[in-house]
């Protein structure tokens, strides 16, 4: 979903006289405070925001403070008050005092609408689910897509292959240094320290660093567990990597994609195929220059691949869409898309790579799904496929 959809989505949530507790949910620097502060200025509410993200974590009793500030514009205001807390997942036991609040509130009847916005899907999803269940609306807000960042910043394909999709780090594409450095500094080691280590119990965050420097390397192929042992030093076993690289996934940093085998068990258990969730993240800790990547045609090919596999689970979020891979013997399908009865298979061909595509022929016969799409090469070209979200290629069958 674009960012104009977002914000007529929420507009139109706090144009409704119930009240509500609404939760934008995703990625560090993909403009939920943005899109919240424009609904603020066009609601016509009185509009209370504050913000958690401090280096310490705040207390119940802060929390309380804003609660209580945005009571009184709602108390004041025929049609209530809009109460936004940024960051919610770094206030100290957050859930459990959203629910005493927001019960308290139902008890007195006070108009108040609640707009929670949290950097890591993952972590502000347990706390949900656990304490606030049926009180809350969660919108996703993924990573902006090739379309966003060509009409906001001008950009060709090259470039957002490149530099990925960040608009904060947008203005420093022309000083690659300078944007590696800010990847690096502001969106990497912030999302790890601060939305990962601060708030869940990590017993070795030296390997949840190098975990996820092996799945921007790796991205686009599929690793198994043991294989990942064998190139983690003090690794543990595979239980803990996988739990690691859902904390990445959560974070909205890097996924692990499933094989798709008609079996959920199976599926699984079985290898990942590790899939960055944004390019920026891919080329920043590879740290070649966009002139050597173009260059080599390996780099490119699964530079393309891995922008293909981000924009598909990012624009799968909250559709009901699975991501997956499909992969028996030497057969291979780069992405499975999959909806009720609608499966899509799609290969990515790039520069020399798959001269043959014998992997959708295997898949078509032991599945049968009900469309089979080529991006790149003489498919589907690869600007067109990053313009429309993954539900278009299932509605399209």
């Amino acid at each position: 979903m674009r960012r104009s959809q977002l914000y007529d989505r929420l507009l139109s949530r706090v144009g409704e006289p119930r009240r509500f507790i609404q939760v934008l949910a995703g990625p560090r620097q993909v403009g939920k405070t943005t899109l919240v502060r424009q609904v603020m200025g066009d609601c016509g509410l009185p509009a209370h925001y504050a913000s958690a993200d401090e280096p310490t974590l705040r207390d119940q009793f802060w929390l309380e403070q804003q609660w209580d500030l945005a009571r009184i514009k709602a108390r004041n205001h025929p049609g209530g008050a809009l109460l936004v807390i940024d960051e919610v997942q770094k206030a100290a036991r957050w859930p459990d005092s959203v629910k005493r609040l927001w019960d308290s509130d139902t008890h007195d009847a006070t108009p108040l609408k609640v707009v929670l916005l949290g950097s890591a899907p993952l972590l502000i999803q347990s706390g949900l689910t656990e304490s606030l269940a049926g009180r809350f609306e969660t919108i996703p807000v993924p990573h902006w897509s090739f379309a966003e960042m060509r009409e906001a910043f001008g950009w060709d394909l090259e470039k957002y292959l490149l530099f990925g999709a960040y608009p904060g780090a947008a203005p420093l594409a022309d000083d690659p240094d300078r944007w590696r450095q800010y990847i690096n500094d502001s969106l990497i080691e912030t999302t790890l320290s601060r939305d990962i280590l601060l708030l869940t119990r990590v017993d070795k965050p030296a390997l949840l660093r190098r975990m996820f420097q092996l799945a921007c390397a790796y991205s686009g192929q599929i690793l198994a567990y043991q294989k990942m042992l064998g190139q983690l030093v003090d690794a543990g076993n595979t239980v803990t990597l996988a739990h690691y690289l859902q904390l990445l996934e959560g974070a909205g940093m890097v996924a692990g994609l499933q094989k798709f085998s008609g079996n959920q068990i199976r599926q699984r258990a079985s290898s990942p195929k590790l899939q960055v969730l944004n390019t920026a993240l891919m080329t920043a800790q590879s740290g070649r220059s966009p002139d050597a990547l173009r260059t080599d045609g390996d780099a490119w090919g699964r530079l393309i691949e891995s922008a293909i596999g981000a924009h598909l689970v990012n624009t799968a979020m909250g559709t009901g869409i699975t991501v997956t891979y499909w992969r028996e013997r030497n057969l291979e399908v780069d992405f499975v898309l999959q909806r009720g009865d609608a499966l899509v298979a799609i290969e990515v061909k790039s520069g020399g790579r798959k001269q043959t595509l014998p992997g959708i022929a295997a898949f078509d016969k032991s599945h049968r799904p009900t469309g089979k799409l080529l991006v790149g090469g003489q498919g589907i070209p690869l600007a067109e496929f990053l313009q429309a979200p993954a539900a278009h290629w299932l509605a399209e069958r």
